[in-house]
């Protein structure tokens, strides 16, 4: 893109960091967004397995699985979590099962004890180049979907000092594929939005790089696909457009007033 040499983390996705000259730019905070089931979740684990690979401090928050589920996924890809833990390379933070006893763990979904709970990981870490999972952040505003870009906002500001490079996981709804509040992909520096369609009977996931800064990135959309033992890889360009598959707006906006109105019906 020019003579400025930009340092880049990888992915550890097979395929995924030639879409983005090699990879993610160091201190990035990079919204990863898309329904369930779309590979996020796998993608995220990808990119932390290959920061322990490098030697770096690794942080994983963990809103919608356990620790332990964590640990399990990942051995399903050849990636022992458990032992980057032990060793002092890992930490994961459970804020669905949190105890108070667990010194890993948030018994709430408060992004100011979020953001002070990863500082004190990254502490116990030590010094050095970090990456941080954040899976999904918007847990954190499920019921004030309005405070979106400002959570967003601080939680970049205040952990970009130290030293990390962010993924943001950003759950989309089922019915409408849109987000639970919007911020996220407005002060994202990269957006990686993953998206899902059945073709011909059979599940298939596709991906595309909508935003990257500093970087000439791939414009199309790519297939994906899972292997037990491997992880994810990214596949052939695709002509699948999502306005082929997804429900009219018109449809749409039918389901949310619907909804609205049950929820708002005094029984």
């Amino acid at each position: 893109m020019n003579n400025v040499r930009i340092e880049r983390l990888s992915t550890g996705v097979e395929g995924f960091d030639k879409l983005i000259e090699g990879g993610i730019p160091r201190g990035f905070f990079v919204a990863v967004v898309g329904e369930p089931g779309t590979g996020k979740t796998i993608f995220c684990m990808s990119f932390i397995n290959q920061g322990i690979i490098e030697g770096d401090k690794n942080v994983y928050v963990t809103t919608e699985e356990s620790r332990e589920s964590i640990i399990k996924q990942a051995s399903l890809f050849g990636w022992d979590f458990e032992k980057a833990i032990d060793e002092g390379k890992l930490v994961i933070i459970d804020a669905l099962m949190g105890s108070p006893g667990d010194i890993w763990s948030l018994t709430s979904l408060n992004v100011e004890d979020l953001v002070a709970k990863v500082i004190e990981a990254k502490k116990a870490l030590g010094y050095g180049r970090a990456r941080l999972v954040l899976d999904a952040l918007s847990a954190f505003w499920l019921d004030k979907p309005a405070m979106a870009r400002k959570y967003s906002y601080f939680i970049k500001r205040v952990l970009s000092r130290w030293d990390f490079t962010i993924l943001a996981v950003s759950q989309y709804a089922v019915t409408t594929s849109l987000g639970f509040g919007f911020g996220i992909e407005h002060i994202g520096d990269g957006i990686v939005r993953f998206r899902k369609a059945i073709v011909k009977g059979e599940l298939k996931r596709y991906v595309i790089v909508e935003k990257m800064r500093q970087t000439n990135h791939d414009l199309r959309m790519y297939e994906v696909e899972i292997v037990e033992g491997v992880g994810m890889r990214i596949k052939k360009p695709t002509v699948y457009r999502k306005e082929d598959t997804v429900l009219p707006r018109s449809v749409v906006e039918k389901i949310i007033e619907s909804e609205e109105r049950k929820y708002y019906e005094i029984p």
